[in-house]
């Protein structure tokens, strides 16, 4: 393979996981930050923006709340390679949406299938017509291979499964996924991240059933037992809940492993449009062989527009291919409610919410369980519609009532709201989505060009480290001024 000088222009997620690939296959590596902070839309706020908890104390806040899978191989991977140990900055819980009631779907700390086998006998508030209907659904879609026709939204695929299931399981799983309604949601990259998390085959040698279990002793452990003192390991249904703040989870750690491996990383220099010259991409008057182009899709549509007039002809075509479907690409935001009550302890760590237009939350997470100050909410509201003041207001009122059982009388103090109001692409059916080349010599790289998935990290670092695996390919493009 040849070795290039390599400009990466982000430094999220796909970004830095394309600089450390490149790195690793002998490139020379610079990295172009616009902002103060690395991890592009998984990150830690400024110092500035530390929350102030009533009665004295700080917090360090995230732009969100994410979670990851264990089915996240690659991201995972990503974590050692820079030095870090997953088991200690990420806390493994079985795969479960339970609400303040009791109600929902929650997995016990089993190998796969039985672990799934589980949770749907025991279930709670659901009757066995409800159980009956998800079974057929699962059997169906593995029958067809989780494939289904690219038209198909979620809410189609789901029409025959009941509305019970469907409201407590099927649509929070799809807007945490997909941060995209049902109606709108693709079916297929649904399946796509059903099949990976729930049924795709593990690494390790296939496990049978713990001995001694039958049918009467499927519980549910309580507490949603962990087997934290057994070595780390995730099962790819596992949800991975961070238990530092996102720098500290991957992009500081990336970024440090980047420079001791000799490639330039800088923060708070934004790159200008990319320009052809003399054989060479320029950015800001620098020469590059190639460019992996890592922001966000709608501030690579600015620059590579802003450059279109000016190109090329034949390079032009190649970039107007691309703006193509990347300008219809639509946005969703994610809202995150920081809240606070003193000695407030959630039975879980996570804890699904019953949403609705006037309740619109899905989940609360317990960051006093998840590393921060005791008593810290993080109410997530994924798509969320109407005006910040409303909506906090809206939160507040919901998350007092949902988990009254546990403040105790208490109010809710109202810490800050953010809002990342293009957070995620939408994740609809039919949708085209760009191709990961824009020009010869010239890479797409984010969860908007991995198809397979919808806007995740594991997405990003995947779109990443096949970003730097197509370097040198050049579509056998000839170059002309």
């Amino acid at each position: 393979m040849k070795r290039y000088r390599v400009c990466v222009v982000g430094a999220g997620w796909s970004g830095l996981a394309a600089a450390i690939s490149a790195v690793q296959a002998g490139h020379q590596v610079t990295v172009l930050e616009a902002s103060r902070s690395l991890g592009g839309r998984a990150r830690t706020l400024p110092a500035s923006a530390d929350a102030l908890l009533p009665g004295g104390g700080t917090a360090i806040l995230d732009n969100g709340q994410h979670i990851l899978l264990g089915a996240y191989r690659e991201t995972l991977d990503l974590m050692r390679t820079v030095g870090l140990d997953p088991g200690k900055i990420l806390l493994r819980l079985p795969l479960g949406l339970r609400f303040a009631d009791g109600d929902g779907l929650q997995l016990p700390d089993w190998p796969q299938p039985w672990n799934l086998m589980a949770g749907l006998l025991m279930a709670s508030g659901w009757n066995m017509g409800d159980k009956r209907s998800l079974v057929r659904a699962l059997r169906l879609w593995r029958k067809n291979r989780f494939e289904c026709s690219p038209q198909t939204s979620v809410a189609e695929l789901c029409r025959d499964i009941h509305s019970t299931v469907v409201e407590d399981l099927i649509t929070p799983l799809c807007i945490s996924a997909l941060n995209t309604p049902p109606q709108l949601a693709s079916g297929q990259v649904f399946l796509t991240v059903l099949h990976d998390s729930v049924f795709a085959k593990p690494r390790k040698k296939k496990q049978t059933m713990p001995a001694g279990l039958d049918a009467a002793s499927l519980m549910v452990p309580p507490g949603d037992a962990l087997m934290q003192s057994a070595p780390w390991r995730a099962a790819g249904s596992d949800m991975l809940v961070p238990v530092v703040d996102l720098g500290a989870l991957f992009p500081q750690a990336a970024a440090a492993w980047l420079r001791e491996h000799g490639a330039n990383v800088y923060v708070g220099k934004r790159a200008t449009c990319p320009q052809w010259s003399g054989g060479q991409w320029q950015i800001d008057g620098e020469a590059f062989d190639r460019v992996i182009w890592a922001t966000a899709p709608q501030h690579a549509v600015q620059a590579f527009s802003e450059y279109l007039p000016l190109a090329p002809k034949n390079l032009g075509l190649h970039l107007q291919r691309w703006l193509r479907p990347a300008k219809a690409m639509r946005y969703q935001s994610i809202a995150t409610v920081y809240a606070h009550a003193p000695g407030l302890v959630l039975p879980r760590p996570m804890l699904a919410l019953r949403s609705s237009p006037q309740a619109p939350a899905q989940v609360a997470f317990d960051r006093g369980q998840l590393g921060g100050p005791p008593g810290l909410l993080a109410l997530v509201v994924s798509a969320p519609q109407g005006e910040y003041e409303q909506l906090e207001s809206m939160v507040l009122a919901q998350a007092e009532e949902q988990l009254e059982d546990w403040l105790d009388g208490q109010r809710l103090s109202a810490i800050r709201t953010v809002v990342e109001k293009q957070a995620t692409f939408s994740c609809v059916a039919r949708m085209v989505r760009p191709t990961q080349q824009v020009a010869p010599g010239l890479i797409a790289c984010g969860d908007y060009v991995y198809k397979p998935y919808p806007a995740t990290l594991e997405g990003a670092v995947r779109s990443g480290i096949i970003a730097a695996l197509a370097l040198d390919e050049t579509e056998g493009f000839v170059w002309k001024e």
